[in-house]
């Protein structure tokens, strides 16, 4: 019983979650749940016309006069044709009104992962998030719709029925409506299960959404091994992991139904027997007991409706249940009430003290550092795998924020700025450059909206991009393919140089820009970076030690942390670990 009052206390939780988006839409919803009564009470109205009808005829036959029938008849056909514009706006304002409120969710939580922090993405499956931003929320639109309905539909006709049999014969009441809450609680395990597996089932979508993504988008280093029949393998796993979820609760379903069924006959069964004794008796008369075998079958239409919209409840709480999860998670902004602007920008970086340790684990990366860059000063961090250099670069724009320390920004705690006036204000360009799908034009513009045909251009040529994307067969308009892969890597990289040039921010972070390109790239690419960071504050993570050895100061970064620092002559002189380096 605890468990079901937790389960009860939960989808209350939920729908008090969910009723903001039913509460936008209220017009539609009252006019709706208007119809939905209207429609009720037309259905609820045929078994006493049939009532009035037989007692009529049984009484004497005659008075069933022509007018009588016609006036009936013209009353039923009136009901009918209200209903049947009910039930049509029903059918569609009401789905419109659920698919709403799916898109309202959709963009909700859309909108709510874009501020969600690296640490989420880090330790969460894209194909996960897929899943609960389309298929979770398809169940949310039927939900939408038919729960205010069916709760409304299922009252009215429990209480309508309710006070026709107690009218009738209180005792019939009794007998017939204590099967109710009996049929509930021998199929509330049958239901438990059943919620059980269909969550289970959407967790393995997720899945699958995962699998195929991952195998899909690296479909090259596939083939390359001819690992596909693995891949295959993989994917069968879990598909039949999918269908292994889909069968139990089939089967659970089939129960929940064989339940329902056995206490349809059980109620009918009662109410026949019940009433022809009260018929025998003469307590009830030939019309009350069609009245009654009528308002038996419309009961029992409730419960079922009630019973088969459950599996619909089940899934719908849950694809709200899995909306709630992700909208619960703390975006970036509500780690921090920093809330300054950071306008003008000389471009100083200070690292004050600064310890890190990624989320979950223990381990420092990074352990009282300390560091001042000048305003336009470069200066480049080198050193083994593991030193910290690219978790440097992470703190800087707030991508995670500091175990212990601080780093500022012309003395600015970058913990008391807006993420936008932060990010604003730093360029990067990264190893792994992620190209949009869309044209050249579109993403050189990506960081600046609005800009102009001239400034694309002009940002072009700086990056030393512009005589290849003339060369291309639609110039700025060519579209470059699923993450640029129409494209080679020394152009993807242009582009993104090309994206910095065109935002000019003051601060410039390049991690490892030009490590993946062959030299002729490489060439053109340093050509550019050294463009770029004309002016302006620049940090460097390099591997390549060629590419800096004009930085104003050289961090030599490992494990213990700052092995040496100084300028390229001074740190050859020394003959330390950056000379070592240089030598291999």
């Amino acid at each position: 019983m605890a468990i079901t009052l937790e389960q009860m206390r939960l989808n209350l939780r939920l729908l008090r979650r969910f009723w903001p988006y039913l509460w936008r839409r209220k017009r539609v919803l009252f006019i709706d749940l208007f119809c939905a009564a209207l429609t009720t009470a037309c259905e609820i109205v045929l078994p006493l016309i049939v009532r009035r009808i037989t007692n009529a005829a049984v009484a004497d036959v005659t008075a069933l006069t022509g007018k009588m029938i016609f006036l009936t008849g013209g009353v039923y056909l009136l009901l009918r044709l209200m209903d049947a514009a009910a039930s049509y706006f029903m059918a569609s304002h009401g789905h419109y009104m659920g698919a709403q409120i799916e898109t309202d969710m959709r963009n909700d939580m859309f909108a709510h992962l874009q501020g969600l922090s690296f640490s989420f993405y880090d330790n969460t499956k894209i194909g996960q998030l897929m899943s609960r931003l389309t298929n979770d929320l398809f169940d949310v639109t039927e939900f939408a719709h038919h729960f205010p309905e069916e709760l409304c539909i299922t009252t009215i006709k429990i209480l309508a029925c309710f006070v026709i049999f107690v009218r009738m014969n209180p005792l019939m009441a009794l007998l017939v409506f204590a099967i109710v809450p009996l049929m509930f609680f021998v199929t509330q395990f049958s239901r438990k299960r059943m919620k059980r597996t269909f969550q289970d089932s959407r967790r393995q979508v997720g899945e699958i959404n995962s699998l195929a993504e991952d195998s899909l988008s690296g479909i090259r280093v596939v083939k390359s091994f001819g690992n596909e029949e693995e891949e295959n393998q993989k994917f069968r796993k879990s598909n039949a992991r999918f269908f292994g979820f889909k069968r139990r609760g089939y089967t659970y379903m089939a129960q929940y139904q064989t339940i329902t069924r056995l206490f349809d006959g059980l109620m009918y069964l009662t109410a026949v027997c019940f009433g022809a004794w009260l018929l025998r008796g003469k307590t009830i008369t030939v019309g009350d007991f069609s009245l009654v075998l009528l308002m038996v079958s419309t009961l029992l239409g409730s419960v079922r409706r009630i019973i088969e919209f459950s599996e619909q409840f089940n899934r719908g709480i849950t694809g709200i249940e899995r909306f709630a999860e992700v909208m619960d998670e703390l975006t970036e902004t509500q780690h921090t009430e920093g809330n300054a602007e950071l306008n003008t920008v000389r471009g100083e970086i200070t690292f004050a003290g600064v310890s890190f340790v990624y989320p979950g684990t223990e381990r420092y990366v990074l352990r009282d550092f300390n560091l001042t860059i000048r305003p336009g000063e470069s200066v480049a961090l080198v050193g083994p795998s593991g030193g910290g250099k690219t978790t440097l670069c992470n703190l800087i724009p707030r991508f995670y924020d500091v175990t212990e320390g601080a780093v500022r920004i012309d003395g600015n705690d970058i913990r008391e700025l807006s993420l936008q006036s932060l990010r604003r204000c730093i360029g990067v360009v990264q190893q792994d450059v992620y190209l949009f799908a869309g044209t050249v034009r579109e993403n050189i513009a990506y960081g600046t909206p609005g800009a102009g045909d001239a400034a694309i251009r002009e940002a072009a040529e700086l990056a030393g991009a512009a005589e290849f994307i003339e060369a291309l067969p639609e110039g700025y308009d060519t579209y470059v393919g699923e993450r640029g892969v129409k494209l080679s890597g020394g152009q993807k990289q242009r582009i993104s140089i090309a994206r910095v040039f065109l935002r000019n921010p003051p601060i410039l972070l390049l991690d490892e820009a030009t490590s993946a390109l062959d030299n002729e790239s490489e060439r053109l690419v340093q050509a550019s970076l050294e463009r770029l960071a004309k002016g302006r504050t620049t940090l460097t993570i390099a591997h390549r030690l060629t590419t800096i050895r004009a930085a104003k100061q050289i961090v030599v970064l490992t494990e213990e942390g700052v092995a040496e620092s100084g300028t390229h002559a001074e740190l050859l002189a020394s003959g330390g670990l950056y000379a070592q380096m240089w030598n291999m």
